[in-house]
């Protein structure tokens, strides 16, 4: 089932360039529910803005985990992934084939900072607030220090 999958922590997140103040220290730590938590708030904005709810896509949160986890380990934040890979290209490598966008963040406390720095982002916003997006995989993954990395991942299918 998808939610036992973003709960186990198979998730993934695009696009922002704002990292969180440097005494944040995660309030968290199960990334699995931090992904879901993501998830659940990206469609809480989209029903604000009249948009159809995202349903999460396995792919998709295998796609944003590896890019968490790729960011959090070189702690080379970007949407630049291993070998220059870009969002299409991991979410094709996982098996999706219509990525739409992808939104990424680091050092946030919890999900609620990284949706409000999101959505206060007119790039990000746009992604989360695309109502032809169809799917989502979210995912976050922790740096050796405690660092978060968030990454998520739309598509259009």
């Amino acid at each position: 089932m998808i939610w036992k999958s973003l709960i186990a922590g198979l998730a993934v997140p695009v696009l922002l360039t704002l990292p969180a103040p440097a005494s944040a220290a995660p309030t968290y730590s199960p990334t699995g529910m931090v992904s879901f938590e993501l998830f659940t708030a990206t469609n809480e904005a989209r029903e604000k803005a009249g948009c159809p709810p995202l349903r999460a896509d396995t792919e998709l949160i295998v796609a944003s985990i590896r890019q968490s986890r790729y960011m959090a380990v070189t702690r080379n934040f970007g949407h630049a992934g291993p070998g220059g890979s870009t969002f299409v290209t991991r979410a094709r490598q996982a098996g999706y084939q219509q990525p739409a966008g992808e939104n990424i963040a680091w050092g946030f406390r919890d999900p609620a900072d990284v949706m409000q720095a999101w959505l206060a982002s007119p790039a990000h916003r746009a992604n989360i607030l695309n109502c032809d997006a169809r799917s989502i995989g979210a995912g976050v993954r922790l740096a050796e220090d405690g660092t978060p990395y968030y990454t998520q991942v739309f598509g259009w299918d």
